[in-house]
């Protein structure tokens, strides 16, 4: 059964968030609590706070997706979709869809 991420609660919006960073090898607990103006570090609750307005506002292609795609053979091969058209495009040479 497939949930939406509307559905969720706050703090089941904040486990999916902190288990994905997990499976990326990221550790917001190595951000501080507290906001450091020296650094401009954003604190925990506030990359908490971005990510779920990500999950919750973005198209589904890019909430939706997952490395390899269900296969973990390609799950280093394959990139996230580019939700917008990106300088990529130029890196690849791909501009203009050529």
């Amino acid at each position: 059964m497939t949930v939406g991420p509307s559905s969720l609660s706050t703090d089941q919006l904040n486990a999916f968030v902190v288990a994905r960073l997990a499976i990326s090898g990221v550790d917001i607990n190595l951000l501080p609590t507290t906001p450091d103006p020296v650094t401009g570090a954003p604190t925990q609750a506030q990359v908490l706070a971005s990510l779920r307005s990500f999950v919750l506002n973005n198209p589904a292609a890019v909430n939706g997706w997952r490395p390899g795609d269900g296969d973990p053979a390609q799950s280093q091969q394959l990139a996230p979709p580019l939700e917008y058209p990106s300088i990529t495009e130029a890196w690849t040479g791909r501009v203009g869809g050529r």
